[in-house]
């Protein structure tokens, strides 16, 4: 049964992912990227990782996509799209026809390499995954966690200065 739930959130990841791209409506592209980011964190909650997809729906569905649609109106794009020509579309086609092929070729000739990491299940199990992510973000990840935030308070900055009148 679980591998059914598997197969049928992974169709409506694929079929939603191809409506992305393939939606005439800039809204209805991003609605549709919304179900995808949904899809996948149906994939962390059957990875038995329920913070990472609290953290996919609250920062990628949630706060990403109101940005989107926030840009899409202010741009007003509406449904005005490019004229597609035929052999673009062959082309991209042809390319990722040859990036499934390589994505194949790579998958059925490599091997597991069967290294464990210092994390066990049973370690999650005691701890917790919330503490663990917290744990290993402010220890061995600290200087890229500290660029990214000072990355983003400059970027607020920025749209401040763009957005005021007279600077």
């Amino acid at each position: 049964m679980e591998l059914l739930f598997f197969y049928l959130v992974a169709l409506v990841a694929v079929v939603s992912g191809i409506l992305v791209v393939t939606c005439k409506s800039p809204v209805n592209s991003a609605i549709s990227l919304v179900m995808t980011f949904v899809c996948l964190a149906t994939f962390y909650v059957m990875l038995q990782a329920p913070f990472m997809a609290a953290i996919q729906i609250m920062v990628y569905a949630g706060a990403i996509i109101v940005l989107i649609i926030f840009v899409i109106m202010l741009l007003n794009l509406g449904t005005a799209v490019m004229k597609k020509t035929s052999h673009s579309i062959a082309g991209a086609a042809l390319l990722g026809v040859i990036m499934l092929l390589q994505a194949t070729y790579v998958l059925n000739r490599s091997a597991v390499t069967g290294t464990q990491g210092d994390i066990t299940p049973d370690l999650v199990t005691t701890m917790g995954h919330t503490e663990l992510i917290g744990r290993s973000l402010f220890t061995d990840f600290l200087l890229p966690f500290e660029i990214a935030s000072i990355l983003l308070l400059v970027a607020i900055i920025g749209a401040v200065v763009l957005a005021k009148k007279d600077v």
